[in-house]
Order: structure tokens, then sequence, then C-alpha cells
């Protein structure tokens, strides 16, 4: 069965995309951690909570800094994939929870992440329980790798590839997200902060096949579309590709604030 299957279960929506998405999906920079530690929101004795954390990409972060992370995650592909990728990490605890409820203790975490899954939360619900998983003056960090299209030509015209073939693509980038409302701040009285980096992939054909399917709303062989986007996305390579490769260029969006 296609992905349309799962069109209306976010918890579900990577099962079948879960090698590719270990493969070809961008890390988060490094200048993240000194950036947060500079901001004294980040310590070695820092507790986290990594919600909807997937393959564990985020959770590495931390992990390689000596903290002790909660990686909580709803699907069971997805988890598994990042207890494996994570198993040397004697400071990482797997949980079947999620955005809703965690299954953390209560008031028990210093940080909470969510890295390219916020998106997919139910905000009301999770508001409640990060107050409840958050210690006194814990902090939420909400982050994603966007796609830097502005001086990118070629991300340009893949933008227009996705709207074309992306099963539901159009209906994700619709999703509004409240920070104001999620953060209980008024907009003359916002606390919470964006801070940006700079991050990129650089792919051969191969590499760039891999990381379209790492993306839930792309349909995958067998789709009656599936064809004509491998033609469309071969000519867009060959279109743009440098000595055979493509850089995919990021700009790594890091919002983050606390709870009122």
């Amino acid at each position: 069965m296609f992905d349309k299957k799962f069109k209306h279960d976010p918890k579900k929506r990577f099962s079948t995309r879960v090698e590719n998405y270990i493969k070809y999906r961008p890390s988060y920079p490094q200048e993240i951690i000194s950036f947060l530690k500079e901001k004294q929101i980040l310590s070695s004795d820092s507790v986290i909570a990594d919600i909807g954390s997937g393959t564990g990409i985020l959770s590495e972060l931390f992990l390689k800094e000596g903290n002790h992370v909660y990686g909580i995650e709803p699907n069971i592909d997805m988890r598994n994939a990042g207890e494996t990728q994570l198993s040397k990490y004697s400071n990482f605890v797997s949980l079947e929870g999620s955005a809703e409820n965690s299954l953390i203790n209560s008031s028990s975490v210093d940080i909470i992440t969510a890295g390219q899954a916020f998106h997919w939360f139910d905000l009301e619900k999770t508001r409640i329980e990060f107050l409840r998983i958050l210690k006194p003056e814990g902090w939420v960090l909400l982050i994603w790798n966007r796609r830097e299209k502005v001086n990118n030509e070629f991300l340009k015209e893949y933008e227009k590839f996705l709207l074309k073939y992306g099963t539901d693509y159009k209906a994700i980038e619709k999703i509004k997200l409240d920070f104001d409302k999620f953060f209980g701040e008024s907009e003359t009285d916002r606390k919470y902060k964006y801070k940006k980096f700079d991050n990129y992939q650089i792919f051969d054909y191969n590499d760039l096949k891999g990381r379209l399917f790492s993306t839930s709303y792309i349909p995958l062989e067998g789709h009656p579309t599936f064809n004509d986007m491998m033609i469309d996305l071969k000519k867009l390579y060959e279109k743009h590709q440098q000595n055979g490769l493509i850089k995919f260029e990021y700009k790594t969006e890091v919002i983050y604030g606390q709870l009122v």
C-alpha cells in the first residue's frame, strides 16, 4: 500500500522511509550546542527529552555532550532504528511515547527538543504534557532544517517538483503553528526567540533519490505518478549538477523559549 493509507496518522507516516531517513536526512549543526551553552540553556547535567526522536539524529547531538537523553518516538519502525543507531550510548533511554503522552515522570527534564517533528503534534495536548514533564525554568527547543531556496536555483525548482508530485505536500506546507499561543505569550510580550544556522548536504544522483524518498509525502514505486516523477527528477539533476553533484542548502531554524 502507498502512504495515502497513513495520510491522516502522523505517527505512521515514516514507516516505509526509515532506511532512507537514516542515510539521507541532514544532521544538525554542532554550533547549536555552543549557542545553547553560551545562553546558559544547556549544561553537561541537563536532562533532555527529544520528542519525535525518530532515528536519533537530534538526540545524538546531545548524547555526544554526555547529556542524559530520553528519545520519545511513537512509530515502532523509527524507534527501533533509533535504538540501533544510538545503542553505543548508555545515556540514551528509548520510550514508546508521544508528544501528547511522553511517559516521562513529571518535572524531570531540563530541555525538551523536537527536530523536524513539532508540526505533527496536537499542540494543545502537547503544551499540557510539556508543562508537566519540564522542571521549573525548563526550556523548549523546536528545530527544523529548512531548505534554503532564496539563492539556490536548484532548490527553487525542487520546490515546484515537490508541489507537483507530493501527495499531500501542499497541505503540510499550509500547517500553521501558533508559537505565541503554544509558549503562552502575547505578541507584545514575546519571550521565545529565533536563531538560524547554516547547514548543507552534497548529493550525487543516487543520494538525491534517497533524500527524496526519505520524505513522507513522496509516492513510492507502483504509484501512478512514480515513473513520471523519476524522469523529472533526473532532468532536474542533470540541469543543475556540477561535476556530478548537487548542493542541498539549509537554514537550521531553532525556536527556543520557556512555556508561560
